[in-house]
């Protein structure tokens, strides 16, 4: 399928973020096998709260798509990177006559085409559900062969969407009550894997959580160059030296993540919540790595209100990337006018040996980080079980 990008510049997202943002869409479109042909970007102070982009900029769109239509290679989608109020996505589709998404559907169909167990699929479909409820059309009968018991007969005066509308929200409610039976089981699993110290992975989607994960584990968790490679947590026991600890892999984190989607996989993140410590990986090869650890940083702090013990892990030195800053160029350093070793002395030094720089693709660090995590890990344990410091004693 081919799909249109449409962004805005605003006072708030200046035009190199935008840019960086439809990058990520795009990237989001090609993980749900749609191909980005073409991208419409318009400035104005903020966004139309009726059709998103301007009454102009909208009839440039419509033109294009339909120049296009009768080609070999016609609009099928039209995707914005913000999320559409239901009357911008009923006035858009209306006026272009075509489908129309928006970033935070396009991450939902991501999820339930990458969600494997049942859990996984249930939390996703709820997600999925209460996005769509205000915005339904007539596309949801399907549901109602699975709305289970119950008197669900329909009125003489109902409406086809007062009817949608009730399939959904018992679909919503047996999802829920699905979701509290497993929610009991997970508790009951965590609570059955005793005081040992718990550590997460966690991060930006595809900064290479589950490929290190492979690496500390030697387990052989799914692992690809797309965003959301991994939505299932993987939990591992993991010995380093003579130190046992629990390692699990959690879902990746990115801007504008849709607020029903974290709401729905509040067990997985219960494993962020509940770490004795956490490894933040960041994508240190991104042209804009710090703006992730910053959405990192704050979700997590939603999440757990409180400051967890963490270990920056930076990785991927191996694609970071460096032009030398000419000595005649008077312009402003930039980040890729700074080398690994001088960015070591920026911020990051303040983090100590709260940090290390790591290649999981090529095992460069690999060591290093295993003897921090060896020795935070200790620390935690020795606290929790003060009498039984002993046994690292012959150890050093």
């Amino acid at each position: 399928m081919n799909a249109i990008l449409i962004g805005l510049i605003t006072p708030q997202q200046p035009e190199d973020r935008c840019k960086e943002y439809l990058d990520e869409l795009s990237f989001l479109a090609d993980t749900n096998d749609i191909q980005a042909v073409r991208r419409f970007v318009q400035r104005q102070d903020h966004a139309d709260t009726n059709t998103y982009v301007g009454s102009g900029k909208l009839t440039e769109i419509r033109d294009f798509i339909n120049a296009r239509r009768d080609t070999d290679e016609p609009v099928d989608i039209v995707i914005f990177d913000d999320e559409l109020s239901p009357r911008q996505l009923r006035n858009i589709e209306k006026e272009l006559q075509i489908r129309v998404m928006d970033r935070t559907i396009l991450i939902l169909e991501i999820f339930l085409r990458r969600a494997q167990t049942s859990y996984a699929k249930t939390q996703v479909e709820m997600a999925h559900l209460q996005y769509m409820l205000p915005r339904l059309t007539r596309m949801w009968t399907h549901l109602d062969r699975q709305r289970g018991g119950g008197n669900t007969s329909r009125g003489m005066g109902e409406t086809q969407i007062e009817a949608d509308r009730r399939i959904i929200n018992n679909r919503i409610a047996l999802l829920k009550e699905e979701l509290r039976k497993i929610d009991r089981q997970m508790t009951t699993q965590r609570q059955n894997r005793g005081k040992m110290v718990r550590v997460a992975l966690v991060g930006y989607t595809n900064v290479g959580k589950s490929t290190l994960m492979n690496l500390i584990s030697k387990s052989d968790v799914f692992a690809e160059n797309r965003l959301f490679a991994t939505l299932d947590t993987t939990v591992r026991k993991v010995t380093i030296d003579n130190l046992p600890f629990l390692l699990s892999d959690t879902v990746g984190f990115i801007r504008k993540l849709p607020h029903n989607l974290i709401e729905s996989f509040k067990s997985t993140l219960d494993e962020v919540r509940e770490a004795d410590l956490l490894l933040h990986v960041v994508d240190i090869s991104h042209p804009n790595f710090e703006e992730q650890y910053q959405v990192v940083e704050q979700t997590i702090h939603q999440i757990t209100q409180t400051a967890l013990p963490t270990i920056v892990v930076f990785n991927k030195t191996d694609a970071f990337t460096y032009t030398p800053k000419d000595e005649d160029d008077l312009t402003p350093i930039r980040r890729e006018n700074i080398s690994l070793d001088e960015l070591r002395r920026t911020w990051m030094a303040r983090l100590g040996d709260n940090c290390v720089f790591i290649s999981a693709r090529h095992k460069l660090g690999i060591e290093e980080l295993k003897n921090i995590m060896y020795d935070k890990i200790k620390q935690i344990h020795i606290r929790r079980y003060p009498y039984n410091d002993f046994l690292f004693q012959k150890y050093e």
